[in-house]
């Protein structure tokens, strides 16, 4: 595949626990955002924060949290992102999902394509 040299930068922040259809949401939206096509996606583990509700979630050894903060990350074309967020929409309940524009730089596989 071949990315322009714009695009956007899909962001979404939920918690470890967050479940959709009977998975981890994490999951769910990965495998989700590769089988509609789009060109990766990543998911960050955070050691700590807190969200709209105020509660912070740590790794921290006395308040180990099984709710940790976790970050995707997907960065596509302009229209194929928008194109996913409804439904991105429709599997989160708590969380938060922001869109920055972003230059391209290199997206390449060392795998020869044929």
């Amino acid at each position: 595949m071949i990315l322009p040299e714009e695009g956007q930068l899909l962001r979404i922040f939920i918690g470890e626990s967050d479940r959709y259809e009977g998975m981890p949401l994490y999951s769910w939206l990965v495998r989700k955002a590769r089988e509609v096509g789009l060109a990766g996606a990543t998911v960050l583990r955070g050691v700590e924060g807190f969200g709209a509700s105020s509660r912070v979630h740590t790794t921290r050894i006395l308040r180990l949290s099984t709710d940790l903060p976790l970050v995707i990350e997907i960065v596509d074309k302009d229209e194929r992102i928008e194109a996913f967020l409804p439904l991105v929409d429709e599997a989160i309940k708590d969380g938060l999902v922001t869109l920055e524009k972003v230059r391209i730089r290199l997206y390449r596989s060392s795998q020869a394509q044929d």
